[in-house]
């Protein structure tokens, strides 16, 4: 039996690339802890707020907790205004993550012939009109 489905030619495009590179204003929706081998991580489901045209879209990426990335990872923490006072003791509280919220800098990329989505660098939340694209008048923020 033969069956038409509509859009199934174009289905490899990962759901991801719909949001382009770029920055955007977060909040954290939900957050998991992982262990691979030597390198654990957190996986981040992060709900798009600004720009307004994507406010609908929800992107996940992974942070790594490895001594070779904990720089992101606090980076990211201090930015988002994680507890100071958890932050100084070396203690990650997954609930006190949710709805934490700061200015990403997303990237796609492919690693391994995997399309995945890569988070560049953070801001505070108060720093987004700053930031924002509609204020960058065609330069590129690093």
């Amino acid at each position: 039996m033969k069956r038409q489905i509509a859009g199934l030619h174009a289905a490899d495009r990962c759901a991801a690339d719909q949001i382009p590179d770029g920055l955007f204003l977060v909040r954290v929706q939900r957050v998991w802890f992982r262990r691979q081998a030597q390198k654990p991580y957190y996986t981040l489901a992060l709900a798009i707020l600004e720009p307004s045209r994507f406010s609908d879209h929800v992107i996940s990426s992974r942070l790594y907790c490895n001594p070779k990335a904990l720089w992101k990872f606090n980076w990211f923490l201090r930015d988002f205004g994680y507890d100071v006072e958890l932050l100084g003791r070396d203690e990650v509280d997954e609930s006190q993550l949710i709805g934490l919220s700061g200015v990403v800098k997303i990237s796609h990329v492919i690693i391994n012939g995997a399309p995945l989505l890569r988070l560049d660098g953070f801001a505070p939340a108060g720093r987004w009109e700053e930031l924002s694209p509609s204020n960058l008048d065609g330069s590129q923020v690093a």
